[in-house]
């Protein structure tokens, strides 16, 4: 379900019981409460619900996890992340909040500044590309 805000900002809402493969781009505000596999990258604000279940890199300005992902997350702005929250990934950020309970599995980055920022985003580019040549070669022993 897409609809136009007052801003002009697109609302994405992925529903419990949705499965969705593919890469989501959103221009606005994203809620997910179902299955996404596929990255998900927003200029705006992301909220992962508890039920929601992604195996995806999600991108955006403000993210609030509930739910499992499996994938890195970038966050502008911020991240929060919820007692019921499960990430199998890295987290790069500005500023952190996490509540007790949620499990992170991977490692966390706090960038204090914007030249820390870039230079961590622009790693996580360049390990992508490099994980996306190596997926499309398979490597032959012996």
């Amino acid at each position: 379900m897409i609809t136009r805000s007052k801003r002009g900002d697109f609302n994405t809402l992925i529903g419990a019981g949705t499965r969705v493969s593919g890469v989501i781009e959103s221009d606005g505000f994203t809620r997910i409460d179902g299955s996404v596999q596929g990255d998900v990258q927003a200029k705006g604000r992301v909220v992962i619900g508890e039920r929601a279940r992604l195996k995806s890199n999600v991108s955006g300005t403000m993210i609030t996890v509930g739910g499992v992902v499996y994938g890195n997350i970038l966050a502008s702005e911020r991240i929060i992340i919820l007692s019921s929250a499960l990430i199998l990934g890295d987290v790069i950020t500005r500023r952190i909040q996490a509540d007790e309970g949620c499990l992170i599995h991977g490692k966390v980055l706090v960038c204090q500044t914007d030249e820390q920022w870039a230079r961590a985003v622009a790693e996580q580019d360049d390990l992508k590309r490099i994980k996306s040549v190596l997926s499309g070669h398979s490597i032959k022993h012996g």
